[in-house]
């Protein structure tokens, strides 16, 4: 089992930053890749960005590719998602999720909102 508490969401304007955290705990030992996912209201939940814990590898969405950074702390189990140069169609709830395999993810944190203002 791992917990996983999202933070750093808020309220901000177009063509501002917030930096999002996830930390992890638990069940910590073996994770293979986290990711941050967004869904909007009326939309499907998708994914924004992807890491790989061993290597570093990482995967973006086209709507963030130049925008987002995922990054992660393996010694303090978090991971990272720096947003710059927002947009109102960024405005979503994030989740940070985790996965033991090469498979889906496993485990969901609660969420954190993010708006962007235009």
């Amino acid at each position: 089992q791992v917990q996983l508490v999202e933070s750093g969401g808020g309220l901000v304007q177009a063509g501002g930053s917030l930096r999002l955290s996830c930390a992890a705990s638990g069940r910590t030992f073996s994770i293979f890749k986290m990711g941050w996912f967004r869904q909007a209201p009326g939309k499907e939940r998708q994914l924004v960005a992807r890491i790989w814990w061993s290597g570093g590898g990482t995967y973006y969405s086209d709507s963030v590719k130049g925008r987002f950074t995922i990054s992660r702390d393996n010694a303090k189990n978090t991971v990272y998602l720096q947003m710059d140069s927002l947009k109102p169609e960024d405005t979503a709830v994030y989740y940070c999720a985790v996965a033991y395999s090469a498979g889906t993810d496993d485990y969901w944190g609660q969420g954190t909102q993010v708006t962007v203002s235009s």
